[in-house]
């Protein structure tokens, strides 16, 4: 189910992703900042892909135990398109890894959580 998930938010089909979350379903980007629901999670991503061109990801790991789902990605995008982090794009390729923790609840996702460095994307954009 996880490799499907992101197979859908990879191929910008929000529709298909959407799919997979449970109706309570909860992102964390940051420990103390919750978005709620499938439209604040297709809402953060698609800003994501709306500020890079070629933006795609690798599963590079998987591991599941019990409800809990770890996927370790590596991210590559060139920064040509939109501002994020309030960092306006200089063209920069952008190369970053990014572990997500997933919590599965009547076989879909209820909580994702990400974890990454925000410091190395930006220092990345802005060099």
């Amino acid at each position: 189910m996880a490799r499907d998930f992101y197979a859908a938010v990879n191929n910008e089909d929000y529709d298909a992703a959407s799919k997979y979350l449970h109706k309570d379903f909860t992102f964390y980007v940051q420990v103390d900042h919750p978005i709620q629901g499938a439209e604040g999670f297709v809402a953060s991503e698609k800003k994501n892909f709306d500020a890079f061109g070629e933006f795609s990801f690798r599963i590079l790991d998987l591991i599941a135990e019990g409800n809990k789902v770890a996927v370790y990605m590596l991210h590559e995008g060139k920064h040509n398109k939109n501002a994020i982090m309030g960092l306006e794009p200089k063209g920069n390729d952008i190369r970053f890894s990014l572990m997500m923790w997933l919590t599965i609840e009547d076989g879909k996702i209820i909580e994702k959580r990400a974890h990454f460095d925000r410091t190395d994307i930006k220092e990345q954009a802005i060099r």
